[in-house]
C-alpha cells in the first residue's frame, strides 16, 4: 500500500471515529437530560412550570365570548392601573429615601407600606373583576379560564407580571 492510500484510509478511519464518538456523546447527553426531565415530570414539577398567559386563556374561549371577556379584562386593567402606578411610585420613593443621607428608616418603611397597600388594592380590584367575568362564563369555559387567577412566576412582579408595563392585561 503506498503512502497516499494509507493516508486516505487513516483519514477516513479518523473521521469515522470522530463521528461515532460525537454520536455517542450526543446520545449520552440526550439520555441523561431526558431522564432528568422524566423524573421532574414524575415528581409533578413540570406541570407547574408552564402557565398560560391571559392572552392565551382568552384566545381559547369561544369566539362569541372572547371579545366581551377581552374588553372586560381591559376595563379591569385600566381601573386597577392607578393603584399599580401608585405602588411603583411609592417603591421608587422608598428606594430614593433608602439611599439618601441621613437614612430615615421610618420614612422608608412608611413608603414601602404605601406601595404594598396600593399593590394589594390593585390586585384585589383585578381579582374581583376577574371573578365577575368568571361568573358570566359557561362551566367548561370557566374551568379553563380560572387559570387566570394564578399569580405569575417569581412572585415579585409588583402585581403586574401578566400585564403590560401600563398595568393593562396583555
Amino acid at each position: 500500500m503506498n503512502m497516499r492510500t494509507l493516508a486516505i484510509v487513516l483519514g477516513v478511519a479518523l473521521a469515522a471515529s470522530v463521528a461515532v464518538n460525537l454520536f455517542a456523546a450526543t446520545a449520552a447527553y440526550t439520555a441523561l437530560t431526558g431522564q432528568d426531565r422524566i423524573e421532574r415530570r414524575m415528581d409533578g414539577k413540570a406541570g407547574d412550570e408552564y402557565r398560560a398567559s391571559p392572552r392565551e386563556l382568552v384566545a381559547a374561549l369561544d369566539p362569541e365570548v372572547r371579545g366581551r371577556v377581552r374588553q372586560a379584562l381591559r376595563d379591569a386593567g385600566l381601573a386597577a392601573r392607578p393603584d399599580f402606578q401608585q405602588a411603583r411610585a411609592a417603591r421608587r420613593q422608598a428606594i430614593a429615601a433608602a439611599a439618601a443621607e441621613p437614612y430615615d428608616r421610618a420614612l422608608v418603611e412608611r413608603l414601602l407600606d404605601q406601595s404594598r397597600a396600593a399593590e394589594i388594592r390593585g390586585r384585589r380590584r383585578l381579582e374581583a373583576d376577574t371573578l365577575t367575568i368568571l361568573g358570566t362564563l359557561e362551566p367548561a369555559e370557566r374551568a379553563a379560564f380560572a387559570q387566570i387567577l394564578r399569580r405569575s412566576k417569581g412572585g415579585g412582579d409588583g402585581g403586574h407580571g401578566d400585564k403590560g408595563g401600563d398595568g393593562r392585561p396583555k
